[in-house]
Parts: structure tokens; sequence; C-alpha cells
């Protein structure tokens, strides 16, 4: 059932801790040490360094199970970014080992069946593991390059494909078989039933995983994409206007200056040839030229360059 309450800034961090245990796996992800004494949310954050914002955010949405994240710029990537990353060493390095020797512990030795499911879940865990190096060798990079403000140009977030439905039918034969075909005795069986709670508690924390990744962390990358090229359309056009768009150093000649001005003023080819007394071809050769080097087609962008180089004056300029 859910918790229904969103928590603050100003909430205590152990009131939240109380009212959700759960919280306690992603508290190492995020960085956060015990030891915080009657702190709030936000003070223990800032004390080690984390986006108060992008916490809350995540443990709402995992709390509770809902919220709209299309549009919310508030987000932040790194915190996002180290989160993930820190939440893919807990389970590699510490969760799939200690569950398997959980596993191995409750098994009666020799068990043909017990082995049998020890490789089932050894299967599991290559699964997991494949999948998770995957996104710590190709999707993290690319969204650092993009904090960086350098992106991978082969690679964009809408080719990350995700294969939790697999591991997670995986998982569940795992289940349904140690809770259908394995006898053991008393004790074994208490070791074993132990083993299914901490896999049951495990499955839910990777399907929380699983949407903050799809609802919250995809979004933002997605803006921050967005964000990005905005950024690089700026920067092109501020190079063409401030540096004058030149190719290779070429600068314009006076006459290409007056075909500029021409255009601007709103003449057709002709009536630039007749005002500049040469021919419609050399103005159609000197166009051409112009485009080549400034990278400029339209007359729109020819009336930029020319105001912001001092060409024409706005004031005579037809908007």
């Amino acid at each position: 059932m859910k918790n229904l309450k969103m928590y603050e800034p100003s909430d205590k961090m152990i009131t939240l801790i109380k009212d959700n245990y759960s919280v306690l796996q992603a508290l190492g992800s995020f960085g956060i040490s015990l030891g915080f004494g009657d702190k709030t949310v936000n003070e223990t954050c800032q004390l080690n360094g984390v986006d108060t914002y992008t916490f809350l955010t995540v443990i709402n949405f995992t709390i509770n199970g809902y919220g709209d994240f299309e549009n919310d710029e508030q987000i932040s990537v790194p915190t996002l970014l180290h989160y993930l990353k820190a939440s893919h060493t807990y389970y590699l390095d510490f969760q799939l080992p200690f569950i398997r020797r959980e596993l191995q512990e409750s098994i009666v030795p020799q068990d043909p069946l017990g082995q049998l499911i020890m490789r089932f879940y050894d299967e599991y865990a290559q699964e997991i593991r494949r999948h998770m190096k995957y996104e710590e060798k190709t999707l993290f990079p690319y969204v650092q390059s993009l904090l960086d403000g350098r992106p991978m140009n082969d690679y964009n977030i809408d080719t990350f494909s995700k294969h939790h439905d697999s591991t997670d039918k995986k998982l569940r034969e795992l289940k349904l078989m140690m809770i259908k075909y394995l006898p053991s005795d008393a004790h074994s069986n208490n070791k074993m039933t132990a083993t299914l709670y901490d896999i049951y508690n495990n499955e839910e924390w990777l399907r929380q995983h699983a949407e903050v990744e799809d609802h919250i962390f995809t979004p933002a990358i997605k803006r921050l994409e967005r964000l990005t090229k905005q950024e690089d359309v700026s920067k092109n056009i501020s190079s063409m206007v401030f540096k004058g768009g030149q190719d290779n150093g070429e600068a314009l000649s006076d006459r290409e200056r007056d075909v500029i001005i021409g255009v601007v003023q709103g003449l057709q080819n002709k009536e630039i040839a007749d005002h500049l007394c040469i021919s419609v071809n050399t103005v159609i050769t000197h166009r051409r030229n112009i485009a080549r080097k400034l990278q400029i087609h339209s007359p729109a962008g020819l009336t930029i360059y020319a105001i912001v180089n001092g060409l024409v004056d706005i004031s005579s300029v037809k908007l």
C-alpha cells in the first residue's frame, strides 16, 4: 500500500526512514551516510553535497509511485547520474553476491535440484550484470558527455533499450522453483524462507530502479539533449554573426557587400545589377560566393548579418 505522503525538505530524515524503511537502500546510492541525528532532509542533503530537490523527487516517486517529470527542469542530472551509478555498484558488488551466499547456504549439500537452481540464479545474475554494464559503458558516458558540453554524436537516449522484462521473468521463475521444488529440513527451510524474502525485496528494488530510469532519468536526458541542440544552434549563429561566418578566413569583397545591401533593401537580381552597373550573371555569382563564405542562404539571414556588421542601419530595414 502506498504511503501517499509527499515528503518535503523540512521533514526530519529520521521520520522519512521510520515511515519507509526501504529508503535506507537509497541513502547510500545518493552518498548519504547514517549518523545524521535529527537533521532535516535539506540539512542532511546539503551536508552530503546532494541536491535536495532531486533526492526528494526520487524518494517520493519510489514511495508513492506517481509523478509527472516530463517538464521538470529542477531535477539535477549529475545527482541522478551519481545515484544510478552507485545503485549499480551496490547491486552488483554487494546484493547479488549476498543473495547467492544465502541461497547456497539454504540448499541441502549434494542436492542435484538445488545445484540446478544455483545455476539458474547465476544465469539470472549474469543477465542483470550484462544489462547494468551496458549502461555503464554506453549510457552513462553519453550523459556525462552532454554534461561536459561535448555530446557523443553517435548516440542518443532514444537508442537506450532496456531488458527489464526478461530479467523480471527469470527472477519469477527462480522464486517459483524455490517455493515448489526444494524440499528441505526445518533448519534449511528457515534459511530458504529468509532468502526468498530477500529476493522479493530486491525484486521490488529492481522494479523501482527501472522506473526511476524510465520516468525521471530518461525525460531529464531528453531535456538535456534539447538544451544542447539549442546551444549548438546559438553558437553557430553567433559564429556567423560575430565572426562574419567566413569560410577558411575568406573576407567579403566590397562588391559582395554592395550585393548584400541590395538584397537587404529588397531588390531583385536585375535591380541590383542595374544599380551596380554589372551583369545579372555577375550578381548571381556574387550571391553564390556570399552564401559559401557566410553559410547564410536566406534574405532574412543576410539582413541580420548586415545589421550586426554595420552594412545597413536597422532603422532603414523594412521588418
